[in-house]
């Protein structure tokens, strides 16, 4: 897959981001989202703007949170949902969030993108953990797993 100047680099970006404070919302829940959102963006060194797309990550996850967390239940065979990482957990929001409502992003990326927010942030057992379920959703996904789909 071909790097573009910047694009790619900024997504990850705004992934790592969104990772970060989903998984600190999910540590103290609350319902002043806005307000967490400024104070998060305010403490990072670039401008908001910069992360626009991991804050759409960030609202998308947080409007279907039932949902995801429903799927991530359903797919975590054997696994008590309470007990997961908190941190491996806010990176199977992102990408099963993505994977459910983002058409214009590949599943396959989503995957890619969630594999390596877990080697960087997560232990060595997690990659396997996060894959394993990711790939399960992605059989179950009635779209191409390597193309968008639209938006």
């Amino acid at each position: 897959m071909k790097k573009h100047s910047g694009k790619l680099s900024q997504r990850r970006e705004g992934r790592v981001a969104a990772m970060q404070f989903l998984y600190t919302w999910s540590i103290n829940p609350s319902d002043q989202i806005e307000r967490d959102l400024e104070e998060f963006f305010a403490g990072k060194e670039k401008p908001r703007d910069d992360y626009a797309f991991g804050e759409q990550l960030i609202h998308g996850v947080l409007e279907r949170i039932a949902e995801v967390d429903e799927q991530i239940r359903l797919l975590a065979e054997n696994w008590d949902f309470a007990r997961i990482a908190k941190i491996d957990l806010a990176i199977l929001r992102l990408a099963v969030f993505e994977m459910l409502f983002r058409m214009d992003i590949p599943p396959v990326v989503s995957i890619n993108e969630a594999i390596d927010l877990s080697k960087t942030f997560s232990n060595a057992d997690a990659k396997r953990f996060i894959n394993g379920i990711l790939d399960r959703l992605k059989e179950q996904l009635d779209r191409p797993s390597r193309t968008a789909t639209g938006d």
